[in-house]
């Protein structure tokens, strides 16, 4: 059973990123992401507290987002261990 990798918000910035989201407003620790597919605007928003680990209920919330843009097969490998 697949199991939920232990992430800190850079990570998953750096994930996000490699997936052609950008950085384009901050404010304090909560980032927002978009890109653009097909003249359409995808909009996610990260918490990242350094190189602490996001919980994982939060982890599961952020995935869920992602899902909504990148398709799961896709995503999952970064979010979960096989």
């Amino acid at each position: 059973m697949p199991k939920l990798r232990r992430l800190s918000g850079k990570q998953i910035l750096r994930i996000l990123q490699g997936f052609g989201f950008e950085i384009y407003s901050q404010k304090g620790s909560h980032i927002r992401l978009q890109r653009i597919v097909d003249g359409q605007e995808q909009r996610l928003l990260v918490a990242v507290h350094g190189n602490k680990t996001v919980k994982p209920g939060t982890l599961k919330s952020i995935y869920r987002e992602v899902c909504r843009f990148i398709p799961e097969e896709e995503i999952r490998q970064h979010f979960y261990t096989e």
